[in-house]
C-alpha cells in the first residue's frame, strides 16, 4: 500500500483502561484513503476505543495514530443523555466544533439522505430507537468528512432503513470505518476486516468481505490444531521413552533426561492456536412459579400517525402462559412506546396480570442501573442469593471474574446486553418483555439467545427488525402497527 495512499495508520499502539484493563498491545494496520473496512471482534474486545483514539478523544499509552489530511467523524452508537433533550437544532449544532450560520437548510438536505422527515424544534428523546439511530448517522454525515466511523449503525432500524443505509454506503465515495455484527450488512460494501482478537489485544488485517475472513481464519485454526496435534503425538512417545529408560538407571537416566528436555522444548513450541470468539454458553429462562391464565391483555393502544399524532386503536390480545407476540411496524410507529408502558403498568388499554414478575430488556439498557456492579445487579436480580449459581450463570454470559466487580456503565454495550440476559435468567420472570434484544450483541450469539427465547415456557412480547432471529423463535400472533386497522 503506498505510503501517499494511507489515511489512518497505527503504529506499535498499546492502550489501556490502567493496569488491570489492557485493550491494545502493540497494534499496527493501515487504511487507504476511499477504503470500506469492517472492525470486527467480541463484544468488549476494545472496538470503540480504536474509533475514540482515532477521533483523538483518547490518547494511545505507546505508539502513534497517524491521520493524513483528513477530517473525522463519528456515528456514535447511542445518544447520549446530555443530547436527549436537546431539539434537532441544537443537536445538528452541536456537530460541529464551531458556530454554523443557516444550518437549517443543511439540517434538511442531510436528513433526506438517511431518508428521516423531522420539525427542527423536535426534542431528540421523543424520537423512537431507529429514528434516534438515523439521526446519529446525520450528525456525522452533516460535517462532510473525510473519514466516517460508523459504531453499530444497523441497531433498530427497520428494514427500509437499513435497505437505505446500505444504498447510501454502497455509493459514498470517501473512507468508511464500520463497526457491525451484522455480517450481510457488512458484506454488501466493505472491502477489508480489521480483527481485533481480545484475547492477543492485537489487530489482523485481512482482505475481502467477513464471510472470507472467517472461512480464512477457520482455515488457520484447524492447520493449527493439525500441527499441535501431531507434535503432542511426538511428545508423548518421548515422555513414555523418557519413563520407560528412567527406571533402567545407570546411563539410560542421562538419556531419560534428554527425551524430558525434547519433550518440553516441543511443548514451548507447539503452535498458539487462535482463539476464535467464544460464544455464549447455552441457557435457558426459568418461569415464573404458580401463574396461569391471562398473563397479559391488551385492548386497545396507541400509534404515531405521520403527522406525530397518537392515533387509538382497538385490538384483541390476550396472552397466556407460553404464548408469544410478536409486535412490528416501521420506525417512529410506537413499539417501545408501548412496551414502555406495558412494563410500567401505565398502559390504559393492556394490563398485566397480579403478580406476575416482567422480565424487561430495553433496546438502550436504562433500566441498569449503570452505578452498579455486574455482580450487585445480578445479586439483586435473584429471589433467593446464591453465590455458585449467580457467578456459574455470569461465566456462561462471558462476564468473567476481571468483568463482575466493574459498574456496568463501564461495560461496551454488547457487554451491556449479556449482563441484561443474565438478569433474566437469575430473576425467573412471568412476562418476558424484549425490545430489539439483538442489538450490539455478537452475530454468534444469537443462535443461542433465539433458542433460549423459543425454550422460555412463559409469556413474551418481541420487538425485533432482524427476521433471521425472529424466524428462530415460535410466534404465535403478530400484531403489525403499520397496518391501517387491526
Amino acid at each position: 500500500m503506498s505510503e501517499n495512499n494511507v489515511v489512518v495508520r497505527f503504529s506499535d499502539v498499546s492502550f489501556g483502561y490502567g493496569h488491570n484493563r489492557p485493550i491494545l498491545k502493540e497494534v499496527s494496520f493501515s487504511v487507504r484513503r476511499g477504503a470500506k473496512v469492517a472492525l470486527m471482534g467480541q463484544n468488549g474486545a476494545g472496538k470503540s476505543t480504536i474509533f475514540h483514539l482515532i477521533t483523538k478523544f483518547l490518547v494511545p499509552d505507546s505508539g502513534g495514530v497517524h491521520i493524513t489530511g483528513a477530517t473525522i467523524a463519528l456515528a456514535r452508537q447511542v445518544v447520549g443523555q446530555d443530547d436527549a433533550n436537546l431539539s434537532v437544532r441544537e443537536f445538528f449544532k452541536n456537530a460541529f466544533p464551531r458556530k454554523i450560520y443557516d444550518i437549517d437548510p443543511k439540517i434538511d438536505a442531510v436528513l433526506e439522505v438517511v431518508n428521516l422527515r423531522a420539525p427542527h424544534d423536535r426534542i431528540i428523546r421523543s424520537f423512537s430507537g431507529g429514528q434516534q439511530a438515523r439521526l446519529l448517522l446525520a450528525s456525522a454525515l452533516i460535517q462532510n468528512p473525510d473519514i466516517l466511523l460508523l459504531d453499530e449503525p444497523t441497531n433498530n432500524l427497520d428494514k427500509e432503513a437499513l435497505d437505505h443505509l446500505r444504498r447510501f454506503l454502497v455509493e459514498y465515495k470517501k473512507t468508511v470505518i464500520v463497526i457491525s455484527h451484522d455480517a450481510d450488512f457488512l458484506n454488501a460494501f466493505t472491502e477489508g476486516v480489521l480483527y481485533l482478537d481480545v484475547f492477543t489485544k492485537k489487530v489482523q488485517q485481512f482482505a475481502g468481505n467477513y464471510f472470507d475472513v472467517t472461512a480464512t481464519i477457520s482455515a488457520q485454526i484447524e492447520k493449527e490444531e493439525r500441527e499441535n496435534a501431531r507434535a503432542e503425538k511426538i511428545i508423548q512417545e518421548k515422555k513414555d521413552k523418557a519413563n520407560f529408560f528412567a527406571h533402567k538407571g545407570g546411563k539410560m537416566r542421562v538419556l531419560a533426561k534428554r527425551m524430558r528436555d525434547l519433550a518440553a522444548e516441543m511443548e514451548e513450541a507447539k503452535v498458539d492456536v487462535r482463539k476464535e470468539d467464544a460464544p455464549i454458553r447455552n441457557f435457558h429462562i426459568p418461569v415464573q412459579r404458580d401463574i396461569g391464565g391471562e398473563i397479559l391483555g391488551i385492548s386497545s393502544l396507541s400509534v404515531m400517525s405521520k403527522g406525530h399524532k397518537a392515533v387509538e386503536k382497538k385490538t384483541h390480545i390476550s396472552l397466556r402462559k407460553n404464548g408469544r407476540l410478536l409486535l412490528s411496524g416501521p420506525n417512529g410507529i410506537g413499539k417501545t412506546t408501548l412496551l414502555e408502558s406495558i412494563a410500567s403498568g401505565k398502559a390504559r388499554g393492556a394490563k398485566v396480570a397480579a403478580g406476575v414478575e416482567i422480565g424487561y430488556y430495553r433496546q438502550d439498557f436504562s433500566n441498569l442501573d449503570f452505578e452498579s456492579t455486574v455482580y450487585g445487579a445480578l445479586k439483586k436480580a435473584m429471589k433467593v442469593p446464591d453465590e455458585g449459581i449467580l457467578r456459574s450463570v455470569a461465566a456462561g454470559f462471558l462476564i468473567t471474574k476481571d468483568l463482575i466487580g466493574s459498574k456496568i456503565g463501564a461495560l461496551s454495550e454488547g457487554q451491556k446486553g449479556l449482563v441484561a440476559f443474565a438478569e433474566l435468567v437469575l430473576m425467573a420472570p412471568g412476562l418476558l418483555i424484549l425490545d430489539e434484544p439483538t442489538n450490539h450483541i455478537n452475530f454468534r450469539h444469537l443462535p443461542i439467545i433465539a433458542k433460549a427465547l423459543d425454550g422460555y415456557e412463559g409469556a413474551m412480547v418481541l420487538v425485533s427488525h432482524v427476521p433471521e432471529f425472529v424466524s428462530r423463535i415460535r410466534i404465535d400472533e403478530t400484531l403489525d402497527l403499520g397496518r391501517g386497522s387491526f
